[in-house]
């Protein structure tokens, strides 16, 4: 192993190496010498490279949201149904493989897992691109594309869990709320770049030839939507093995990991994580389809590729603030806020839709999703800063008056918990992926959104009581 260096990134104890690609043995980012000397710097180095590779994990995991809107239009002879369940089909294998890459990225090590979980993304959008070339690709192996799809979504679990051991407990909301944030970017990422680059051969001819718009008569592209990406993830897992660390800190085998599941805490933040996350990007996938299917036969004006990437776009900025926020008051009571806000937003969005024969008011109805995907963001961004805190207190709690060995090792555990469970409970929120696209293909849109409607009140309840009262059993 190298020899620490004279440079801020290189200096540690002993002969352990802070440099890129390495395995970190020592790492003490409480340790406010550590932490300004070394720490910050490595730290930093990991999330920026974590950032875009989160990212395109989210684009792959969305494309489907936006490539339905364009495949009746193209010949694809799949009803409005089915055109749902493809959408939501991403969010069963997403939200399953999340709860499994929670448990094996700190097995393997993050920085092996980052760089392994990006790059096999670039099978199904290959498989995807080609797809698209053939109106006679059948349904069914669509459906197998868009549940391979789902891997991207689950890179979300194991990029949140590592990003978390880097940072200090002040600085951890906005690290998370960063990493998460930007990450959900890739949601509109794909939805405005998607739609721009099928209308064109920009790349070339080893892309493929152009199908024909039943609409205009104008050539369109689609497997573009797909194959743009391939160069993108191929460079980003080059850069995650060769840039980011792995820490002996945050090692840990399946059968200290599933302590968790005896964790009351563990259930109560995955209820309320199932309420912001479940939410976000439930909506995300739902509302290019929605839009297209609701509004657009009223209005042409209105379409899905010219407004739906924008609420993402809000819910993703929204989750950096709403961890920047929660480490200036408090993570509860930022989340008590983004359920309330959720809750009015889609009574909006209720009151906007087409019934009893008019045509309802689109401005209102966006204006309303807009809304309900800021205060969505903000939610995502609190919850994740609550996990490290409330797991934090309980295990110093726990550790009080046992000697500094004891405080030690209830630090180490809560860090090690605190991740498992922001894993887990992001794969579980991630069905709401499915879940939202599917109760608007088999039910009434607004009979769907007072379920949510109602959800969200047993939300507000269960924070308030739990974490943002006074004399609250965890505040945090």
């Amino acid at each position: 192993m190298a020899t620490a260096t004279s440079t801020g990134e290189g200096q540690g104890t002993g002969a352990d190496t802070y440099g890129p690609g390495t395995t970190i043995n020592d790492w003490r980012p409480e340790d406010e010498s550590f932490w300004r000397t070394t720490g910050r710097r490595v730290a930093k180095r990991n999330l920026w490279v974590s950032v875009p590779a989160l990212m395109l994990g989210f684009v792959v995991w969305q494309v489907w949201s936006v490539t339905v809107v364009k495949l009746a239009d193209v010949g694809f002879d799949y009803s409005k149904s089915q055109l749902f369940w493809l959408t939501a089909i991403p969010g069963i294998t997403g939200g399953t493989f999340r709860i499994l890459y929670t448990f094996i990225g700190p097995i393997f090590g993050e920085r092996k897992f980052t760089a392994f979980s990006t790059i096999i993304l670039i099978a199904p959008m290959l498989w995807l691109g080609f797809a698209l070339q053939d109106t006679g690709t059948p349904y069914w192996e669509m459906v197998l594309i868009a549940a391979v799809c789902g891997l991207g979504g689950a890179n979300f679990a194991s990029s949140m869990a590592n990003i978390g051991f880097f940072f200090p407990k002040r600085e951890k909301g906005n690290a998370n709320g960063m990493n998460g944030g930007l990450g959900n970017l890739g949601v509109s990422v794909v939805q405005l770049v998607a739609p721009l680059v099928i209308t064109a051969a920009v790349l070339l001819a080893p892309a493929g030839g152009p199908l024909k718009s039943r609409e205009t008569g104008e050539d369109v592209w689609l497997q573009n939507g797909a194959f743009l990406w391939v160069p993108l993830l191929v460079i980003m897992a080059l850069l995650a093995w060769f840039l980011m660390n792995d820490l002996k800190v945050a090692a840990a085998p399946f059968s200290q990991q599933k302590i968790i599941f005896r964790r009351k805490h563990n259930w109560l933040m995955t209820w309320l994580y199932v309420g912001t996350f479940g939410s976000f990007i439930g909506f995300a996938a739902a509302l290019p389809n929605l839009i297209h299917t609701t509004f657009t036969p009223i209005n042409p004006d209105y379409s899905a590729t010219t407004y739906a990437w924008i609420g993402p776009l809000v819910g993703a900025l929204a989750r950096w603030g709403g961890g920047w926020l929660s480490d200036r008051m408090g993570g509860a009571r930022v989340t008590v806020l983004s359920f309330v806000g959720m809750g009015i937003a889609l009574v909006v969005v209720i009151t906007a839709l087409p019934h009893s024969g008019d045509n309802g008011n689109f401005w209102v109805f966006y204006a309303g999703f807009l809304v309900a995907f800021l205060f969505c963001g903000l939610g995502n961004g609190s919850t994740f800063r609550q996990i490290p805190v409330i797991f934090r207190e309980q295990h110093l709690q726990d550790a009080e008056g046992k000697g500094e060995q004891a405080r030690v090792a209830a630090l180490k555990q809560s860090e090690m918990e605190a991740g498992a469970v922001t894993g887990f409970s992001s794969g579980i929120a991630a069905y709401g992926f499915f879940f939202i696209p599917a109760m608007f293909a088999n039910f009434p849109v607004v009979n769907s959104l007072w379920v949510f409607v109602a959800f969200y009140v047993t939300c507000l309840v269960v924070c308030w009581w739990f974490y943002a009262r006074k004399g609250a059993e965890a505040p945090s």
